[in-house]
């Protein structure tokens, strides 16, 4: 069997023992929800699902595992921001430190989302740099709940899957 990339002998104990328990993906699945909500700003989305193969197997049953906690923890994350925009609005939402994007940046997304109406959704959860970008536009414009679930799950899946076969390919290339 190919040895990942990324070392796990190397890795310090407490993340290896981390990784070998039964709360790898609980962790996996907290990392996700925090991503999804755009609160994760110390790693960077698109690494996410590479590094869990690299660490916690490339099998089918493991890849698929990976990608279905990580459709259900970036779709929590992003649940959580939709109803808080929705309920809360732009003006409420533009005030909290922790939402990190300009008003600038939320204007070009609003305007995205009336000109294409919710399949900018699934689209962007698809695309690299625009991931969940339009979860706050879809709750200001007061979508259904469950549609958004829907399709922010759609576009996640897309996105989740995509990465994972390109972290295969790099791992098969470089063995």
């Amino acid at each position: 069997m190919a040895v990942p990339v990324l070392q796990v002998a190397e890795m310090p104990p407490y993340l290896r023992d981390l990784l070998d328990s039964e709360y790898a993906l609980v962790a996996l699945f907290g990392v996700f929800v925090l991503e999804g909500a755009m609160l994760m700003y110390f790693m960077p989305s698109e690494a996410i699902v590479p590094v869990s193969i690299g660490l916690l197997g490339h099998s089918v049953p493991s890849i698929a595992t990976i990608i279905g906690v990580a459709v259900l923890g970036a779709t929590v994350g992003q649940v959580g921001l939709f109803v808080l925009a929705k309920r809360g609005g732009r003006e409420w939402l533009l005030e909290k430190r922790w939402f990190r994007v300009s008003e600038s940046t939320l204007d070009r997304f609003d305007g995205w989302f009336e000109r294409w109406g919710p399949v900018v959704v699934p689209v962007s959860n698809a695309l690299l740099f625009t991931r969940g970008m339009l979860t706050v536009p879809a709750g200001f414009a007061e979508m259904s709940t469950r549609k958004f679930v829907v399709l922010s799950a759609i576009g996640t899946v897309i996105f989740e899957s995509a990465l994972a076969a390109i972290s295969l390919g790099v791992i098969e290339v470089a063995f």
